[in-house]
């Protein structure tokens, strides 16, 4: 598998690839059971946990730490999937963005802005034509989130697997075309 070894940054945010070195503040983070549940995936339960997490998960092509300039640490996740790699069905010319972030630094716009710095890479670099994105039922941040960064509702899909197992969810799928995120830009 390619290495991923971009950096992007924001006004407050460094993303940049995970190492195994940001275990233990995942682990902080990720332990917590308001974030990977509603999120779809199942609590870091060791520090341990995090590191495999890291090695298995965490280092997929264009997926990042999510770290503050001003400490150096990370403090969430976003990635974008490309094609086959998301599991709603795109082509290889589309993507996806997920993300989660800590709960003490929800309502502080940090996500908003690493979404606004990949949804720019996705199209202006990768030269995508859409961006997808989705929430499951009940998380209204993530929700906001999208709404922030201009995606339209596209469809609801029923019975959708996620990364806990045996779980089934209502997931929201949102979507932007490069189109209309270029309207978006026009006066920033």
């Amino acid at each position: 598998m390619e290495k991923n070894t971009m950096i992007h940054e924001t006004n407050r945010l460094i993303l940049r690839p995970w190492k195994e070195s940001d275990a233990e503040t995942l682990y902080k983070y990720a332990s917590h059971p308001d974030v990977g549940p509603i999120a779809g995936w199942a609590v870091h339960t060791s520090v341990e946990n995090s590191r495999e997490i890291i090695q298995s998960v965490l280092s997929a092509p264009e997926t990042y730490a999510v770290v503050l300039k001003e400490s150096g640490e990370p403090v969430g996740s976003i990635g974008l999937m490309l094609g086959k790699a998301s599991n709603i069905g795109i082509p290889d010319t589309e993507g996806e963005i997920g993300y989660w972030i800590g709960v003490p630094y929800w309502g502080q716009g940090l996500i908003p802005e690493a979404v606004r710095e990949i949804m720019r890479y996705g199209f202006e670099v990768l030269n995508l034509e859409r961006i997808w994105c989705g929430y499951f039922d009940g998380n209204i941040k993530s929700k906001r989130v999208q709404e922030k960064c201009g995606f339209q509702y596209h469809h609801t899909a029923y019975n959708v697997s996620c990364a806990i197992e045996g779980v089934m969810r209502t997931e929201h799928v949102t979507c932007l075309s490069r189109e209309e995120w270029l309207g978006m830009c026009v006066g920033f």
